[in-house]
Formats: structure tokens, sequence, C-alpha cells
């Protein structure tokens, strides 16, 4: 009976209040909430570089320097500089175990972060994602890897694989090797032990064009999945005796066969690798039996540049390298700061076009096809000499297409290069990229863009 009397006013309101005065507390309670909020500021911008990392499975032992190089390059940016123009940088790692599956779950989970430009580290992952991050505007840097004839800009307009390509890679193995005959290997025996996957098959074709050209045989030999079984392969290989040895391999795939070559003591000065065979994890568990090993190279090996001085200063020394710290100064560490370097690059180009710190994926784009790495910007940023330089245009979006030959010294456990860098057979590459990228073309109803200028 009490409460049908209450005054309705009171009725229900906290503590006794009234109804009014607790909408004006909680107006009050609302301003000041805005207040906190305008006085933090807007929130802190950032440039985030999503990392596609395997640091798990059997291909985690080149995975792993890749992502390091990556991470540590963007951790001095923070560190030393305060980013990139003044706006800080966010790694978004993402393990795919080198998982063509995973890997497309990692975009799919990370392109909403804000994500500038997805560098895979796979061939497979690349293929997937190239359709999709087209279709949701966010461009793709496949460096050195990849699908090859993405390098027409004019087709594939949110994808890049500079500073060079597996087919500019085949031309230039195939130029080092007419070096070492004197002009002509007509008539001589070349074999290919390559992943069997979209990777190791995409110096296939340019070779085969080239063997028309210099008449020289083509032996073909896939290698499954991890590769740790090569047995068969060898035997054919001692048993046929081509006179040189290419291979496409990747992790475990690389030891094992240049222990397998060593077992049958194949000259080792005439394997070479492409550039993603051409590590000292690939190396140093076969001992002295890898000496004289050669792969391409598309930057220069070691420590010996004035970044390094930096790394220490900013980031090693105040505990901040990335994974166990184990891989700085090795080649894939290498590569992973050159990767993280040219994204830095093209990040502070789009700046500059558009006139803006925090740049979108579009805008990032633009400084990918703005792109000049010249030898004095190379030397700026502490690299003399570690790359040649290059210009990304709205046509090629491939680069310079230059690959050096390093080769192993088992005694002093270093990587040398023996050789300048090298141009690829453009008679040869160009007519191949026209082919396959207007074939993508039609297939995907795309209408290549107009380039001129």
């Amino acid at each position: 009976m009490g409460a049908g009397h209450c005054r309705p006013e009171t009725a229900n309101a906290p503590n006794g209040a009234s109804p009014r005065e607790e909408k004006d507390v909680k107006l009050k309670l609302a301003s000041l909430a805005l207040a906190a909020v305008m006085a933090a500021g807007p929130a802190m911008a950032e440039l985030v570089f999503p990392s596609l990392d395997y640091r798990t499975g059997p291909y985690a032992p080149n995975g792993i320097p890749v992502a390091d190089g990556y991470a540590d390059y963007f951790t001095l940016l923070n560190e030393r500089d305060g980013g990139i123009g003044g706006v800080k940088v966010r790694v978004l790692p993402c393990e795919t175990g080198y998982n063509t599956e995973k890997g497309v779950e990692c975009y799919e989970a990370t392109k909403g972060e804000g994500a500038l430009v997805y560098q895979p580290l796979s061939t497979g992952i690349t293929y997937q994602l190239i359709p999709k991050a087209s279709a949701d505007g966010i461009p793709i840097h496949s460096m050195g890897y990849g699908r090859t004839s993405a390098a027409n800009g004019r087709v594939f307009e949110w994808v890049f694989n500079y500073p060079a390509n597996y087919w500019d890679g085949a031309s230039i193995m195939i130029k080092h090797i007419m070096d070492l005959e004197g002009g002509d290997i007509s008539g001589k025996k070349i074999a290919l032990v390559y992943h069997n996957s979209a990777y190791g098959k995409e110096p296939i074709r340019t070779l085969e064009e080239l063997s028309k050209k210099h008449g020289y045989e083509l032996m073909l030999l896939p290698v499954d999945h991890p590769g740790q079984e090569q047995k068969s392969q060898w035997l054919q290989i001692r048993r046929e005796r081509p006179d040189y040895v290419l291979m496409w391999g990747w992790g475990v795939m690389n030891q094992v066969a240049i222990q397998e070559a060593a077992n049958i003591r194949f000259p080792m000065d005439h394997f070479i690798g492409i550039w993603w065979s051409g590590s000292e994890n690939d190396v140093l568990p076969v001992g002295a039996g890898a000496d004289g090993y050669k792969s391409l190279a598309v930057t220069a090996p070691g420590m010996d540049f004035p970044i390094y001085e930096d790394l220490k200063k900013y980031v090693y020394d105040k505990g901040l390298a990335a994974g166990n710290g184990d891989q700085i100064g090795r080649v894939l560490y290498n590569r992973g700061l050159y990767a993280a370097m040219l994204a830095a690059e093209a990040a502070r180009t789009a700046q500059e076009i558009h006139g803006v710190k925090d740049i979108t994926p579009a805008m990032m784009r633009d400084g990918m096809e703005a792109l000049n790495m010249t030898e004095e910007r190379m030397a700026e940023l502490g690299l003399p000499g570690f790359a040649p330089p290059f210009k990304v245009t709205c046509a090629n979006h491939g680069g310079s297409g230059l690959a050096a030959v390093q080769q192993w010294d088992a005694d002093t456990q270093t990587w040398s290069l023996v050789t300048d860098y090298i141009a690829s057979d453009r008679s040869v590459i160009d007519p191949l990229i026209e082919e396959d990228s207007m074939a993508y073309a039609k297939e995907n109803g795309i209408t290549p863009r107009d380039c001129a200028e």
C-alpha cells in the first residue's frame, strides 16, 4: 500500500533524487567525459605495416631472419626519427607458417587495421592476395617473388615486385653461365631443381625460351614440399651429369640440396641458386662441402654499412631487436631490412606527393609507383652500395631487374659478390611479361591503364 502513495517525481529515482535531478547529473557527467576527450586531443596517427611472418614450420629458418630485419628497421625509424615523417610505425605481425590459407586469413584479419601494404613473403600467398588486395585498394609488394608478370603496372595497378623478378633471375643465371663458358652454351645440359609449387615453377617458361635461343638442354627436377627427400633427383643428376644445376628452393630444401650435391661431389661453383636459395642457413649445416656454392643476390651481404651503427645504438643496445637477435647481418636479415626500407621510402614519397603525414593505402600505392631509389638516397639511408638504383613507373612495377652472383666461402663463413650487377635479357623477358599480363587482363576483365606521361 505505501508504494501507491509515493510522489511521482521521486518514484524509481536513485538515492531519492528526482528524475529531473538525475538527468542533470547525467548531462554533467557527459560534459565532463567530452571535455576529457577533447583535452586528450585527437587519436595519435600511426602507419601500419603488416608482417606476414613464418617463425614456425619447415620454412622458419628462412622466415625468421626476414621478419627480424623487417621489424628492426621500423623500430629504428621509430626510435631514431619518431617514425616516418613524424608518424610512428606499427608493425602488425601475423604468423602464416608459409601456408597459403593461413596467409589469406592473416590478410583478412589485419586489413581493417589501416594496413598500408602487404609483403606476403610467399608466391602462393601472393597469387591468392592479388585479386583480393586489388579489389580492396591495398597495395602488394612481392619483392623478388610472386607473380612475375605483375611487373606490368598497366595491368597490375596495385601489385609491385621491384627490384627484380624470377624471370630476371633465370635470365641472369644463364648470362652468368654464358660468361663462364665464353659466350657459347649450345649443347650444354642445365638442370633446374625446383620447389614443386607456384614459386618453384615460375622460372620454367623463361628457361625454356632461353634454351631455344641459346641451344642448351633443360632438365626439370621437381622437389615436393618441404624438400627433405631429394635422393632420386640427385641420383638422376649423378647419372645424367648436367654441366650446371640451378635451384629454386626455400627453407630446408636448400640445405638438403646443397648437402646432396656435396655427397655426389657435384662442382659447387656450377651450382647456382636463386636469391631465396643463398643464405647462411642454407650452407652452414653442410660445412666444408658447401664451399664455392653460388646464388643470386639483390643486395650486398654483410654488415659493413653505416646503418648498422644506428641499429646498434637505437635498437640492439636498447634490447629492442626482434626475435632472438641472432640473425643480425645475415643475408635474409638484410633482405628484411631492404623490404622495410623500400616500404618506408614509398610511404615517405606518398607523404610528399599528397602533403599529408597520415597516408591511406591508396596514397601508399602512389608513393610506391613514384619510388626512385638513387645511389645518393641509399647513401643517405646508411646503405651506400647496398643495392643497385632503380625507379618505379606507372608501366614498370618491376624495377631494374638487376642481380649479382654471390659465392660462399666455407673457411671464412662469408658470402662475397663475385660479379657486378647483371641485367636480364629484356628481349626475352619483356615479351613474356606482356603476354602473361595481357592474358590475365583478358581473363579478369581488366582494361590496361594508359601510362602515357
